[in-house]
């Protein structure tokens, strides 16, 4: 099974370790304060977990997950993730976030920010259109009627296998979309951003299963 380390343990962190767990994997969490903060969560998640400084689940992560607010970027180690399969959760919706100079200016798209940081690593954009509730619920096994996919973009054809792999094991198709500067296709305000979320109920509802098909129809309009 895989290691996986993560760079923030919120809501989107916190739910995709447990799946993690769920699946076998051994996980290594992380946040901006100290590992000591992540004692309870720790403790539910129970032996395949243990909590880290930043730097440390950024090396011994065999893929990691960056799960903190965008404007934070900055705070991701490059060192550590040089060669490593990084995953990419962040979403710019500077409404909600506050704004990053960088992307504002124009110097870098938001679908890149992350990559221009980590340039010695194979990002990949995945888990940015599920709602953390929704997240919990929607996966099912392989071959399931309802199984749901979840789109990813990245420039490293390996890096994406590797983690197609792992979304695999968590419960959940994948939708290539293609190049990381793809993922504009599903960013905050794309109809493939809200591919899961019920419009009777939203964030309230419990989710509803979207199917690569589903994906490629609303990635097109």
């Amino acid at each position: 099974m895989t290691t996986i380390g993560f760079i923030g343990s919120g809501n989107i962190g916190s739910t995709l370790a447990r799946l993690a767990v769920g699946a076998g994997h051994d996980v290594v969490l992380s946040n901006s304060r100290s590992p000591e903060t992540l004692h309870n969560l720790i403790a539910e998640l129970g032996p395949r977990a243990r909590a880290a400084t930043t730097a440390e689940a950024a090396t011994v992560g065999d893929i990691v997950v960056v799960a903190v607010p965008i404007r934070a970027y900055r705070q991701v180690p490059a060192a550590p993730l040089r060669g490593k399969v990084v995953i990419d959760t962040l979403n710019y919706d500077p409404a909600r976030q506050g704004r990053v100079p960088e992307i504002e200016a124009g110097d870098t798209p938001a679908p890149l920010l992350l990559q221009s940081h980590l340039a010695g690593s194979s990002v990949v954009k995945a888990f940015s259109t599920v709602f953390f509730k929704h997240l919990a619920n929607l996966g099912r096994p392989a071959g399931a009627a309802d199984r749901s996919a979840v789109p990813i973009a990245g420039d490293d054809p390996i890096a994406k296998k590797a983690v197609a792999a792992l979304i695999d094991s968590l419960g959940y198709d994948t939708y290539d979309v293609g190049p990381l500067a793809e993922s504009r296709r599903f960013a905050p305000g794309t109809p493939a951003q809200h591919a899961h979320l019920d419009p009777a109920g939203m964030f309230a509802a419990p989710g509803r299963p979207a199917s690569a098909d589903d994906l490629a129809k609303l990635l097109s309009a």
